[in-house]
């Protein structure tokens, strides 16, 4: 029977961001012990998890941990040797903002900062590039009548992008996060 700080990396799924963190001591003597730990909670209660693990472990006064799994962090990148406290702010950037959250961490390669910042540039969600600009436009021109049909919208929006004013994040159909690059 596998108890809860047994378990393999495969078990007992959850929703939010988690880590599984291995006993080296055991896994270097041929044994699979470890725990899956939430990581969405504060860095001294992490390593406390951590802590109360090793000290179950099957080989006595096992010191030395490492990351051999994770999940729920939307595409985020965890490392083997994460800090606690860098795992810790990622799972609650990525529990606040989803899905979003972790494919923005990737676009600024896991700078939390970078991520963060861009959220104070969010222009909202879209059904496409060209949407947007159409609505940006709308909002702050009076378009002519004889003139509503001759707009390119794609053409705007193609060129925001190109021209760096803009960023997007598409997490599926019609859904596309617009960032100014501001």
């Amino acid at each position: 029977m596998i108890t809860q700080s047994q378990q393999t990396p495969h078990q007992a799924q959850s929703d939010g961001p988690r880590i599984y963190v291995a006993c080296l001591a055991a896994y270097n003597n041929g044994h699979l012990y470890g725990k899956w730990i939430d990581a969405d909670q504060d860095a001294k209660t992490i390593q406390s998890n951590i802590t109360t693990m090793l000290a179950a472990s099957p080989i006595p006064n096992a010191e030395e941990w490492a990351i051999h799994d994770c999940e729920g962090f939307e595409g985020a990148d965890i490392q083997e040797y994460s800090g606690i406290e860098t795992v810790a702010k990622l799972a609650a950037f990525v529990s606040e903002h989803g899905e979003l959250g972790g494919k923005l961490l990737a676009n600024f390669n896991g700078e939390l900062e970078d991520a963060e910042a861009a959220f104070d540039e969010y222009a909202g969600e879209h059904k496409s590039l060209a949407d947007f600009a159409q609505d940006l436009i709308e909002q702050s021109t009076k378009i002519p009548e004889n003139l509503v049909n001759y707009i390119d919208y794609d053409a705007i929006a193609r060129d925001m992008e190109l021209n760096g004013d803009v960023f997007t994040i598409e997490l599926g159909f019609e859904s596309v996060h617009i960032f100014w690059s501001r």
